[in-house]
């Protein structure tokens, strides 16, 4: 009986080839492009802005939902990428397909901050919104402008309620389910 799929060691031997041709891609077109080095910029500096400006005090909170956030947009954004919606003509690093610098700085950042100064679930809903339609708008094209950002089956217009979803999601997740919880243990033990 002949197989009608491909073999596991061909699909391993095409995804070895594939990681080559990235490799010398990235070395002869990104790197130390000036794309390569904005998205440096854009990965590094939102960092130590955030830095100088967090809320010390309420850090561990903060980090929290930036991570978590962090951990929801790197799948969201492998996925994208896996089936074809978008893709990354530029990379800061060849070995992931995402696009590290928005997913693990600005984005996560400008989210990190509206978290630390909009508390308030009205106030952030509303500040939500605003940011997401700059990101989804404004940022966003100017990326594809930039040609880092390609879109292939996707609109802008479709990220717009995953910029607001996914932060109201992570807030919940942090605020109503993660501190209450504590909140609740913690008077318990008391």
């Amino acid at each position: 009986m002949t197989e009608k799929y491909p073999t596991y060691d061909q699909i391993r031997d095409v995804h070895q080839e594939l990681t080559d041709m990235r490799l010398v891609y990235w070395i002869n077109h990104d790197l130390f492009s000036f794309q390569w080095w904005l998205l440096v910029i854009l990965l590094i500096v939102p960092w130590i802005v955030w830095w100088r400006y967090v809320d010390k005090k309420r850090i561990s909170q903060i980090l929290l939902f930036g991570t978590l956030l962090m951990l929801l947009v790197m799948m969201m954004d492998d996925f994208g990428v896996e089936a074809h919606l978008w893709s990354y003509p530029y990379q800061l690093i060849n070995i992931m397909p995402r696009l590290i610098s928005i997913d693990q700085g600005i984005i996560i950042i400008a989210h990190m901050f509206l978290y630390q100064f909009f508390p308030k679930w009205k106030k952030f809903i509303i500040a939500n919104t605003v940011m997401a339609i700059v990101f989804t708008f404004i940022f966003e094209p100017l990326v594809v402008w930039l040609d880092i950002y390609r879109l292939e089956n996707w609109r802008y217009i479709y990220s717009l309620p995953i910029y607001i979803l996914k932060a109201v999601l992570i807030k919940w997740l942090v605020d109503e389910v993660i501190l209450k919880r504590q909140l609740h243990s913690k008077t318990k033990a008391l």
